[in-house]
C-alpha cells in the first residue's frame, strides 16, 4: 500500500513538473524582456482615446491589456521561433535571453491557444476597433509562417513590423469609438519600422550563413543605421503634425541610432538597452496622455 501510494505520488509529481516546465519554457518563449512592445501600445491608446479618467479600467481596457501582456507575445514569438527553428541553431541571442524552439505538442497548442485567445478581443471591442486587431492577428502569423513569410523579404519584413502599434490602434478606437489620427498612425507605424530593422542588426551573420533575407542583410549594418535613422526621423515628423511635443520626444530614437553607429558600443549589447529605452518613452506618452484627462497640477494639488 504505501509503495502504491509512493509511485502514484512520483507520478503526479512528474506531471506536475511537465506543466511547470511548460509554463517556464512559453515564458522565456515570450520573450518577458519585450513584453510592453505590445502591451505599452495599449496603454498609449487608451490613455489617448479616454475622454476621462474613468475610462482607464474597464473590462474591454483590462481585457485587452492582459491580452496584450502575455498571451499575444507568446503566439507572435511562438509563431516566429517555430517557423525558425533551422535558423536559430545558429543564432547566438538564443543561448540564453530567448528560448529555442523545443517543438513538442504541447508547446504548438500552447501557441495556438493563445492566437485563438486574441479571438476573444473581438468579442468586447466595438467594430472600429476589429480591422487592428485582425491586422495583429494576420501579420503576426505572417511574418514569419508560409507561404508570405515577410521576414525573408527585404523590406516588407520591415514594413510589416507596424504590427507592433496595431494594439495600441485597436485600444485607442475601443474606448474613442473613432480610428486613431491618421498621422499618429503613420508616426506609430514608421517608429515600429526602425525599431524592428535596428533589432535585426545582430542577426545580419547569423540570417546570411543561414540563407535569409532581411532589410538588415541587404543593406549591411552602415547602411542600416541610416535606414532606421530616415525612419525615425519620419517618425519624430509625422508625431509633430499630431502635437509638437510628441514631435520632440520621438527625437529620441534618431538621437540614439546615431550614437550607436558613431561609438564603439556594439550593436548587440546596444540591442538589449532598447527595451529600457522604449519604455520610458512609452511611459511619457502613456503620461501625456492621461495628463490630458487629468492634468499634472490636479495630480499634484
Amino acid at each position: 500500500m504505501i509503495g502504491a501510494v509512493s509511485d502514484t505520488d512520483r507520478s503526479a509529481g512528474s506531471g506536475r513538473r511537465s506543466i511547470g516546465d511548460l509554463l517556464r519554457y512559453l515564458l522565456v518563449l515570450s520573450r518577458p524582456r519585450f513584453w510592453l512592445y505590445l502591451a505599452g501600445p495599449v496603454a498609449v491608446g487608451v490613455t489617448y482615446g479616454i475622454a476621462d479618467v474613468d475610462g482607464l479600467f474597464t473590462p474591454v481596457t483590462v481585457g485587452l491589456a492582459a491580452y496584450f501582456l502575455v498571451p499575444a507575445n507568446v503566439f507572435l514569438y511562438g509563431v516566429n521561433d517555430a517557423f525558425d527553428a533551422d535558423v536559430d541553431e545558429l543564432n547566438p541571442k538564443k543561448e540564453g535571453r530567448e528560448a529555442r524552439w523545443r517543438g513538442d505538442r504541447l508547446v504548438a497548442l500552447g501557441v495556438i491557444a493563445s492566437g485563438a485567445l486574441g479571438l476573444a478581443a473581438f468579442a468586447i471591442t466595438p467594430r472600429v476597433a476589429w480591422p487592428y486587431l485582425a491586422g495583429f492577428l494576420t501579420l503576426g502569423a505572417g511574418y514569419s509562417a508560409p507561404p508570405v513569410r515577410f521576414k525573408t523579404t527585404p523590406l516588407l519584413d520591415s514594413v510589416s513590423n507596424g504590427l507592433y502599434v496595431l494594439p495600441g490602434a485597436a485600444a485607442y478606437a475601443a474606448v474613442a469609438g473613432t480610428h486613431p489620427p491618421a498621422a499618429a498612425l503613420a508616426g506609430a507605424w514608421l517608429w515600429a519600422m526602425g525599431m524592428h530593422t535596428f533589432s535585426a542588426i545582430p542577426d545580419i551573420e547569423p540570417d546570411r550563413a543561414a540563407g535569409i533575407r532581411t532589410t538588415a542583410t541587404l543593406l549591411g549594418e552602415r547602411r542600416t543605421y541610416a535606414y532606421c535613422l530616415a525612419c525615425w526621423v519620419a517618425a519624430a515628423v509625422a508625431f509633430a503634425a499630431v502635437d509638437l511635443r510628441l514631435g520632440a520626444l520621438l527625437g529620441v530614437y534618431p538621437v540614439f541610432v546615431a550614437w550607436v553607429a558613431r561609438s564603439p558600443i556594439a550593436v548587440d549589447r546596444a540591442y538589449w538597452w532598447f527595451p529600457a529605452l522604449n519604455t520610458a518613452v512609452g511611459t511619457l506618452l502613456a503620461m501625456g496622455g492621461l495628463w490630458r484627462v487629468y492634468p499634472i497640477t490636479e495630480a499634484l494639488a
